[in-house]
């Protein structure tokens, strides 16, 4: 499986009708739906398609045609994100009429390429699962703890200072647990 980490953009044009593709992280997706409303008002539809994996580590899709033919715009969409093998991540398309009518076939044809077109744009890494992981230690050990927190390039933290020592809340790969385990 694939991910991303940022927000990427294509644009594509068929027939005089723009379609403006964005690959982004599902946990950005609600809120930059949003922001494509509002910087977008005059756009005649927005497509999107989301994957993600839920606690069970099942895929679970979702779609929106957004007034667009049934099954002529997000489900092409949802095929490209099925087939780079991309989780926890979504692709919205926006789409300004261009005058000509594209039919069902080629509607499906550019939303598929305009997809496909930002997914090109991407830079893909591997998936790896992220899971909460919490580590305290004593004040003494706080800087060591940093220094390795800091050499193992993990950004996500959030601390709680307690009396005696200091827990910091981290959302890690496994293979970073294991290797803070030996500390």
């Amino acid at each position: 499986m694939n991910c991303i980490e940022t927000i990427y953009k294509a644009q594509i044009e068929v027939k005089k009708s723009k379609f403006l593709s964005f690959l982004v992280p599902s946990s950005k997706f609600k809120e930059f739906h949003k922001k494509l409303k509002q910087e977008h008002p005059k756009a005649n539809h927005i497509v999107w398609a989301i994957r993600e994996l839920n606690s069970f580590n099942q895929i679970v899709e979702n779609s929106s045609d957004d007034g667009e033919p049934k099954g002529a715009a997000a489900t092409p969409t949802l095929n490209q994100l099925r087939g780079s093998n991309l989780v926890d991540c979504a692709i919205l398309t926006v789409r300004y009429f261009g005058g000509i009518k594209l039919g069902v076939g080629g509607m499906a044809r550019a939303y598929s390429l305009a997809a496909k077109s930002v997914i090109q744009n991407a830079q893909i890494k591997e998936y790896k699962k992220l899971i909460d992981y919490k580590i305290c230690k004593p004040y003494s050990e706080q800087r060591e703890l940093e220094y390795h927190l800091k050499k193992l390039e993990i950004s996500d933290i959030k601390r709680e200072f307690l009396n005696d020592r200091v827990c910091y809340y981290l959302k890690v790969t496994q293979e970073i647990i294991d290797k803070l385990n030996v500390l």
